[in-house]
């Protein structure tokens, strides 16, 4: 059966994740739904990352097989037909090699967090970015983050449902930029612990309010305690990015 590379851009705010649920809409279940209906017999859909409610995504990607050759066009739009009725958009369709895996063959993960540090409630962005009340400092932020990267036991930045079999991850970037009045943190690595992007952000909201010291960030994450992280910030200002793989399975 072919193999087919899908990349994905969907708003989290109606879905309870991406995994497949059945008491609840999922983007996992909206795109085997359309599938359904023009390729019944294709395997389930199998993606890079599980997003959680609320989180959004620009370049979520996900493979799937299909019983017969389809052009990547019609395939996309097609899928994009029968997903008018959800926030979701293939946004393009590649045939893989039959061994690709959209989880296990990245290599790197690029999330993004948008906060906006303003007194005026979102509008036009309500549920697309997190509405900090007071003013941020992101230079400080930004030191704080400077303690995350490397190799580190992250069990302070790890939900207690986390079910990765360690909690020991590499960090390669986290960066921290403003732009007005957003404030966007950006993080690089491999793969990514349950809750650890949010947390991260919800501690470093903690530094740039002046609660903290950017030290105590270092100072939390050497302590391995869910207990000594920051609280954790909202879904809706989360965003999957990017998704990156090998050049042969980028095809």
């Amino acid at each position: 059966m072919p193999r087919f590379k899908l990349t994905l851009e969907y708003h989290g705010g109606p879905f309870s994740g991406w995994q497949r649920q059945a008491d609840a809409p999922s983007v996992q279940g909206a795109l085997e739904e359309a599938l359904a209906r023009i390729a019944p017999e294709a395997g389930p859909v199998t993606g890079a990352g599980r997003t959680d409610a609320g989180v959004h995504a620009l370049g979520q990607v996900a493979h799937v097989d299909v019983a017969r050759a389809w052009d990547p066009f019609r395939l996309a739009a097609a899928l994009n037909h029968h997903l008018k009725r959800w926030p979701i958009a293939v946004t393009s369709a590649q045939e893989a090699e039959t061994d690709f895996h959209a989880r296990f063959d990245a290599v790197e993960r690029l999330y993004r967090y948008r906060i906006r540090d303003r007194r005026a409630p979102l509008t036009v962005e309500k549920g697309l970015a997190w509405r900090h009340h007071g003013p941020l400092d992101e230079a400080a932020m930004a030191e704080g983050a400077a303690h995350l990267v490397g190799h580190h036991d992250f069990t302070t930045f790890r939900a207690a449902q986390c079910q990765a079999l360690s909690p020991v991850k590499t960090l390669d970037a986290v960066t921290v930029e403003r732009s007005g009045d957003e404030i966007a943190v950006t993080a690089r690595a491999r793969s990514f612990l349950h809750n650890q992007v949010r947390s991260i952000v919800g501690t470093l909201a903690q530094v740039g309010a002046g609660r903290w010291p950017p030290a105590r960030v270092g100072e939390a994450l050497a302590a391995c305690d869910r207990a000594a992280c920051g609280p954790v910030a909202p879904p809706q200002g989360l965003y999957l990015v990017a998704v990156r793989y090998p050049e042969r399975a980028d095809g």
